[in-house]
């Protein structure tokens, strides 16, 4: 009896919305440790090393860092575009009135931190990072919402994630416009080719995930060598994958519910791992008031909820949105404020940002520090001013 108890919690917790949440708090801190360890230059030494293939016609030799950021990471970006996909055609995001708001709330939380880290990094050598507080990592967001349970509506967690998949799609213009390296045009060439395919796949009635999945992994092989972010790959192939908008379950739902747990348990794990080896030496704490720490810490802790909340009153003030029923304004400062819980995204922006290992350690540390911060104060908001019980749903 206590053994099926056990394994019916453990169960339970995989399949709970907060466990991705918990076990990259979890991976945080286990990288930290091996970081600040006898085992962090070994880790190092490890994350440096070269695998893969390569030949006069073929190059597919890398780090075992840069196979989880391009590679890992694409898989990742997979599912972001399905989600946005499956919200644009019958979700969330499937009519103008359903997505202005979260639209509306998800461009003031990307626009405002930009401008604020902007304001303290103008015109200095760190000034390439102002995508880093743009970016809102949705499974320690909608984590920490979950915690609270019933003091919050389920109104406000569907606009939070709906937020959240607006920004992701910031995030990937952002990333493929301007964090993309020197253009090769017969790479770009050979990958539009290839995305064209699959288009005349879906236009064909093809259902057949795999036909879209094997053209997808060469298209990640042009598009990595043509100076474009790898990663935008998966969401392009996840864009022409099929979808309807019936309750029947199609290509594009299947490969998204193939890939959640893979992803939230696997894959975004591997990365907090890899990425968030910061090693504490004396002098980060004083980072953390330089241009670049706090071009990052007032973009995530203020500019995301002062975004986010401002934008959203403007756009209903005009008539172009409304309040989600159950929705008070004072919620909506608070999924500001868990929005700026940047880490996994703002890390892999800050990559993208800063070939010097100085300004990586030091916009993680900016990161880590200001999320724990944001998560925090969100939790705290919330559980402050959501003094009524909400009724579940899926019980009443």
């Amino acid at each position: 009896m206590v053994k099926f108890i056990n394994l019916r919690v453990f169960k339970d917790f995989f399949q709970s919305s907060t466990a991705g949440g918990f076990i990259l708090i979890a991976c945080l801190v286990i990288s930290l440790l091996i970081a600040n360890s006898p085992l962090g230059a070994g880790f190092e030494n490890f994350l440096t090393q070269e695998v893969g293939y390569q030949s006069e016609s073929l190059f597919l030799r890398y780090s075992v860092l840069l196979w989880i950021n391009d590679g890992l990471m694409a898989i990742f970006f997979l599912l972001v575009g399905l989600e946005i996909k499956r919200e644009l055609v019958e979700g969330e995001l499937s009519t103008f009135k359903k997505a202005s708001l979260p639209a509306f709330a998800a461009i003031g939380g990307m626009v405002v931190p930009a401008l604020f880290y902007a304001l303290f990094n103008s015109g200095t050598p760190t000034a390439n990072g102002w995508g880093i507080p743009m970016a809102t990592d949705i499974a320690f967001a909608i984590a920490v919402l979950s915690i609270l349970g019933n003091r919050v509506p389920v109104s406000l967690k569907v606009f939070l994630t709906a937020l959240a998949i607006v920004d992701d799609l910031g995030a990937i213009l952002v990333i493929a416009i301007f964090y993309s390296t020197e253009l090769h045009l017969d790479y770009l060439l050979y990958a539009a080719g290839i995305f064209f395919l699959l288009i005349a796949f879906n236009l064909f009635g093809v259902k057949s995930i795999i036909m879209y999945l094997v053209p997808g992994v060469f298209m990640w092989y042009f598009i990595h060598h043509s100076g474009v972010h790898a990663t935008v790959a998966g969401v392009l192939t996840a864009l022409t994958l099929p979808t309807t908008p019936d309750a029947k379950e199609s290509p594009l739902e299947k490969l998204e519910h193939g890939l959640i747990k893979p992803v939230n348990f696997l894959i975004m794990p591997i990365f907090a791992l890899a990425n968030t080896n910061i090693r504490f030496e004396s002098g980060m704490v004083e980072g953390l008031t330089s241009n670049l720490g706090l071009g990052i810490i007032v973009g995530l802790l203020l500019g995301k909820p002062l975004g986010i909340t401002l934008m959203s009153w403007l756009s209903v003030k005009s008539g172009a949105s409304i309040l989600p029923v159950g929705i008070k304004w004072k919620q909506i400062i608070g999924a500001g404020l868990l929005a700026g819980i940047g880490f996994t995204m703002s890390i892999f922006i800050t990559l993208l940002s800063f070939p010097e290992l100085e300004f990586q350690t030091e916009a993680k540390f900016s990161i880590l520090v200001t999320s724990m911060l944001a998560g925090l104060l969100g939790y705290i908001f919330l559980h402050k001013v959501g003094k009524k019980i909400y009724p579940d749903p899926l019980t009443t």
